[in-house]
């Protein structure tokens, strides 16, 4: 078995609404021989991975799976099985997958994920075993590899303070949006957006975490609001050592100024000689390092959101008990198999890693990890308490005085932190501290583990308290419009974007011409995929997003977004056909009904009610419907009003909208410029399907109404969708129709506008089929007196004038056009001056564009020259 390609998702896809990973393979001649006819194959891959046996596979009972291998399965289907059972086996609990065959050898896998990295090397894994079982690669160390997946699992693992958080939001479908690799995560979207690492956010004070992480600067500041601290001075020199131990008097602490998870701190000191010992080990390591006089009592940590003590633990550090027969070593082994301990942070505790440091601690007490310890002996592991090398939590949230409450509360305010974990050192934390102990020290960035899962206790809703400080009037997302579909679907955008600004919204948009921020262009080129997407509503300025959602983009990388407000298909017809897998106007339907299927359950998915491939997908459809239609008998409209949802047609030249009782006719066609009072029928159906979406949006319809009526067909409002410039009295005409349906609808205006003579620059994208390209030929030959038949630049796979010759033969085909008067060209940008140059007043010259500026500029430049001419002459 061979991989030959791998796609990630990271969101919805056309294969699962589920993150998921596809998977190409070669299975080098094996897709007809099933594993019962391959030589101990089964035995031998149940050996490796005894939890296949769980497996249902379909047959809804355990064991599934082992009676599919039995009657004899394929290999494609064993390693989707596999790549599960290799996940289950570490820890991560997933279920979800599938292999189809492409063609012969070739099959696709799909499988569910949580970790990219994990998952990956899981897929490699289940590839190589397949291949050690079939005889391709010679055995492999099964318990190395399952060791390193471990290691990049460790490496991946979200912290669980920021799991807890996240959790929570997903509770409340509040958006997340993980920042690549970074650690860091988006709550949230568009202006409601809110960077979170670990239990710092947004709104956390960068002055306040540089304090916090100062101890030294963090205890003189604490002194100055008259807090309690243990009294403490930055040491320079073994001279102020010794000389501020002697003022503090023993027993003292020594720890680094800028330090944490208690790594470096040395504890009760209580002579000169342990003073210096100390000091010695630290000094390689950190270069700043205060001492303080030693807290007798116990380890609290108290935990501060917005300005209130929401969760207090005392932390106990990890210690063993004897029985008289294992050594310390054995009985730290038997304290690791708590299934409540992992690796690092990923469970409620962490397993205690037997480093110098507690070599050390033992060796002070006179013990070695060879040491049997006697029955009953209690005895400690480390020094400090720190619930990352081990130590456990017991909830005392209801103990904490109300004083020690008030305290913590000021030492937030006093070093102006949002979040925070204090650190008291007390013999009883429902008693004052002032009177018995003291403040050690303040995190900015505490974990919440401890109160999410105590060791003992209840747990504490920690992360609730933070995401309600981070949204608190609950609000976290901008409502999202998402437009896919054949064609329209730029135009359809454009007009949605334009209407929400009129209505005062500042509006981020992607469109095959680029990526805008309030009508600014930050990102040229075709964006309507992932990333783009992406780039809107991680943008703090955006208000709502209008997202075209182009077939590439969905079968590339999914959606950005996890559920729009409002999806909208304007239509499908054949286009981009053998391309991408996607053969046929199902499969394609398939690709698109996805931006139908993440709604809201409350929100809208907008369907052309007049289009019957769109048609079918209402079955697929969970939200609220919205019918379109140039037709107002279309029945589909009544079936939208009386499932609570919104009909919009068109009758007697005018759009009207229907919801429920409430019947408005929101404007005349008249009043559209980009329909030419109803000539183009393609644009009545874009501002059919904008109507729907603007009106499941709430948008008043008077707003609307003025919207649609100052959106104009130029290179302003919708650059490259049938733009008309006059030219000496010749007409051009820049629209990017790029398929038949496209070329269809241009030849009906065209018939409608006065003009002496029709004159068309034709082209395609090399990736259409050759019967679509020859088809469009035919069309062109129909509606033109004459035809320049244009090479694009990209050819994409064909070879030179390949395209041209298939146009051209369409064109004959049509029998309307005379030979003479079809002309191939080497671009686009010398037909169209070759046009100019020949046509006459009341011409129209037609350009079906591959790239739009560089035309623009060649028609604005003769409109300047004539526009000069004309000055001159007068």
């Amino acid at each position: 078995m061979k991989l030959l390609n791998l796609q990630v998702f990271n969101g919805r896809n056309v294969y699962s609404h589920r993150k998921c990973i596809r998977l190409d393979v070669d299975l080098e001649g094996y897709c007809e021989t099933p594993s019962k006819d391959i030589e101990n194959f089964n035995e031998r891959l149940l050996k490796i991975l005894p939890d296949l046996q769980n497996h249902r596979c379909g047959i809804y009972e355990e064991g599934g799976f082992v009676t599919r291998l039995k009657e004899g399965t394929y290999l494609a289907h064993i390693c989707e099985h596999t790549i599960i059972a290799l996940h289950n086996l570490i820890g991560i609990d997933i279920s979800f997958g599938k292999a189809r065959e492409i063609e012969g050898d070739l099959y696709y896998i799909i499988f569910q994920y949580e970790y990219e990295k994990t998952a990956i090397k899981c897929a490699y894994l289940a590839i190589d075993i397949i291949n050690m079982l079939i005889g391709k690669i010679s055995n492999i160390d099964f318990h190395k590899e399952i060791r390193e997946i471990k290691n990049t699992l460790n490496k991946e693992y979200i912290g669980p303070s920021t799991e807890a958080i996240c959790l929570e939001s997903k509770k409340r479908a509040i958006p997340i949006i993980k920042l690549a690799d970074t650690g860091f995560y988006q709550l949230g979207n568009g202006k409601y957006g809110k960077i979170l690492e670990a239990t710092i956010c947004s709104d956390t004070s960068a002055v306040g975490v540089d304090i916090s992480c100062d101890k030294l600067a963090t205890k003189e500041i604490l002194t100055m609001h008259n807090l309690p601290v243990a009294r403490g001075y930055k040491v320079r020199n073994t001279v102020d050592l010794i000389y501020y131990a002697d003022k503090i008097g023993y027993p003292v602490v020594l720890k680094p100024q800028f330090g944490n998870q208690g790594k470096g701190v040395v504890v009760n000191i209580k002579n000169r000689l342990e003073l210096i010992k100390a000091y010695n080990l630290l000094i390689p390591n950190y270069k700043d390092i205060v001492i303080e006089s030693y807290i007798r009592g116990k380890d609290y940590r108290v935990c501060v959101v917005n300005g209130k003590v929401v969760a207090a633990a005392l932390r106990i550090p990890p210690f063993i008990l004897g029985d008289g027969n294992k050594t310390i070593h054995e009985l730290i082994d038997e304290l690791n198999k708590d299934p409540r301990r992992g690796d690092g942070h990923e469970k409620p505790m962490t397993k205690i890693k037997i480093d110098e440091a507690l070599i050390s601690f033992l060796k002070e007490g006179g013990y070695k990890l060879e040491t049997v310890l006697e029955k009953g002996k209690k005895l400690s592991l480390r020094g400090n308490a720190n619930i990352s090398t081990g130590a456990m939590a017991i909830d005392c949230t209801d103990e904490i005085s109300e004083e020690n409450k008030s305290i913590c509360v000021r030492a937030a305010a006093a070093l102006g932190l949002n979040i925070c974990g204090i650190d008291l050192c007390c013999t009883d934390i429902g008693k004052s501290i002032k009177d018995h102990g003291a403040i050690v020290e303040i995190n900015s960035a505490p974990g919440i583990r401890m109160h999410c899962y105590p060791y003992q206790g209840k747990k504490r809703q920690v992360a609730k308290a933070i995401v309600d400080m981070m949204f608190p009037e609950g609000k976290a997302s901008i409502p999202i419009i998402s437009v896919t579909g054949t064609n329209g679907k730029t135009t359809t955008t454009r007009l949605i974007g334009h209407v929400l600004q009129v209505a005062g919204y500042k509006v981020g948009m992607t469109t095959t011409g680029g990526i805008y921020i309030n009508n600014e262009c930050i990102e040229k080129g075709d964006t309507t995929g992932y990333n783009s997407a992406l780039s809107i509503l991680l943008n703090k300025e955006v208000e709502v997003a209008v997202l075209e959602t182009a077939r590439g983009g969905i079968i590339k990388k999914g959606l950005a977004y996890d559920l729009a407000d409002v999806g909208v298909i304007t239509n499908i017809r054949e286009d981009h056909l053998g391309v991408d897998g996607i053969n046929d106007l199902e499969g394609l339907a398939h690709v698109k009904s996805l931006v139908l299927e993440a709604v809201k359950d409350e929100g809208y998915a907008v369907v052309n009610g007049d289009d019957e491939i769109s048609i079918t997908l209402l079955e697929r459809i969970k939200s609220r419907l919205v019918i379109f239609s140039k037709d107002s008998e279309n029945p589909l409209l009544n079936k939208a009003i009386t499932s609570d949802g919104i009909a919009v047609y068109l009758k007697d030249n005018n759009i009207y909208l229907q919801k429920s009782h409430e019947l408005v006719k929101v404007i005349s066609l008249e009043n559209i410029p980009i329909t030419l009072k109803g000539k183009i029928k393609f644009n009545v159906e874009n501002c059919l399907a904008a109507v729907a979406a603007l009106a499941s949006v709430g948008i008043p319809y008077e707003i609307i109404s003025k919207g649609l009526n100052n959106f104009y067909g130029d290179e302003s409002s919708n650059p490259g969708r049938f733009n008309v410039f006059n030219v000496k009295g010749t007409s051009v005409i820049l629209d990017y129709g790029h398929n038949k349906d496209g070329y269809r609808a241009v030849a009906e205006v065209l018939k409608e506008i006065n003009h002496k003579r029709l004159i068309g620059i034709i082209g395609v994208p090399g990736d259409r089929l050759d019967n679509d390209i020859v088809e469009l030929g035919r069309i062109s030959g129909k509606c033109f007196d004459y035809i320049y038949i244009k090479e694009d630049d990209e050819k994409r796979g064909r070879r030179k004038r390949e395209v041209a010759e298939l146009l051209k033969k369409g064109v004959m085909e049509s029998g309307l056009v005379d030979i003479k008067n079809i002309k191939i060209l080497e671009n686009e940008r010398e037909a169209l001056i070759d046009a100019l140059d020949k046509s006459k007043p009341g011409d129209i010259i037609m350009v079906f564009f591959e790239k739009y500026e560089p035309l623009l500029d060649i028609v604005k430049s003769r409109m300047e020259t004539a526009m000069l001419e004309k000055v001159a002459i007068g």
